[in-house]
């Protein structure tokens, strides 16, 4: 399955449903030779860091479940929609299949360059943010 662009949305009035899920953003690189970039658990491809996309933690990420599926991030007042292609591994890590890093927190949405810049984080901010999300 290809991976299309997901759609860009920002708001200054980001509603939050009462579905919302507290997490933390964190930036991935899911390119080939990036640091983290690793194929996606998805489809086994590489991808843009130019598209919405996100990696999910375990058990959000649920066993394959939400692959493709969009869900909407809140944060810095905005809002953009981006697609889950990849998990987070909450339980395994630091080794080679895991290109050496650590397991994810429980709570992580690791978001793609694009994600970070729809909601307007400056460079030098990008990292870590609190953040709520949805299913799109």
């Amino acid at each position: 399955m290809a991976v299309k662009k997901a759609s860009i949305t920002t708001s200054t009035n980001a509603r939050l449903q009462s579905a919302r899920t507290k997490a933390v953003l964190t930036i991935n690189g899911f390119q080939e030779g990036e640091d983290g970039g690793s194929q996606a658990e998805c489809d086994g491809k590489y991808h843009s860091d130019d598209i919405p996309i996100v990696a999910l933690s375990t058990g959000w990420f649920n066993k394959m479940q939400r692959c493709f599926k969009n869900i909407t991030i809140y944060g810095n007042g905005k809002s953009v929609n981006a697609m889950v292609i990849d998990e987070c591994d909450s339980t395994m890590g630091c080794d080679k299949d895991h290109d050496y890093q650590p397991p994810c927190d429980n709570n992580i949405v690791d978001a793609s360059r694009a994600v970070w810049e729809a909601l307007r984080v400056p460079k030098k901010d990008r990292g870590l943010m609190d953040i709520y999300w949805t299913d799109a």
